[in-house]
């Protein structure tokens, strides 16, 4: 059912981008990095505790469709966070997730710049690596939800700032992973 969905979220992306509507698109790539915040990960396989999460970094790319108010795109994600502890003391090993989400855009003309808002669902993989004396991958359905400003500096090129929420659906132990991000960075038409 999962790979059913992620397949469906997949060709509902690939519909917008390959789609010729009325309205013409401007087509872009974008490229964003930041920090991220782990949320603590509950009932983690191979430790039979939690696993207490130090901060992290974030990168993001995606190829894009523009018509107007609104924007679809295709996001290929990496992020990263170091386990602080686990079984009250021991310490060590990270969490690293791998995504691909379809993402929607609505972008607000505010002369001059544009906030917008953002949603997406897709797909991730997980992998904790040397936690304890084990690592474990497992896949699992994910979604992204937040809000930037992006301001124009030239030509088709704008700056890109924004907060975002990202998780997955319960993977494993009925885990689930989710971070708090803040990022930079530009956004190029084509």
């Amino acid at each position: 059912m999962k790979k059913n969905i992620a397949i469906l979220a997949a060709g509902l992306a690939f519909t917008g981008f390959a789609a010729s509507p009325a309205m013409a698109a401007d087509h872009y790539i974008s490229g964003n990095a930041g920090i991220s915040w782990m949320n603590d990960i509950d009932d983690a396989p191979n430790t039979a505790d939690n696993l207490v999460m130090d901060g992290g970094y974030i990168v993001l790319g995606a190829l894009g469709c523009d018509y107007g108010d609104y924007r679809l795109e295709l996001e290929g994600g990496y992020q990263q966070s170091d386990v602080d502890f686990y079984n009250t003391n021991a310490s060590g090993g990270e969490v690293q997730i791998y995504s691909l989400l379809a993402n929607g855009y609505y972008d607000i003309d505010a002369g001059g710049f544009e906030p917008y808002v953002t949603a997406g669902v897709g797909v991730a993989q997980i992998k904790l690596h040397d936690i304890g004396a084990t690592s474990s991958n497992e896949n699992a359905l994910a979604y992204q939800i937040g809000a930037g400003v992006a301001v124009p500096v030239g030509g088709s090129v704008m700056i890109d700032a924004r907060y975002r929420y990202f998780s997955t659906m319960e993977f494993l132990n009925d885990s689930q992973a989710g971070t708090h991000s803040v990022l930079l960075g530009l956004r190029v038409g084509l």
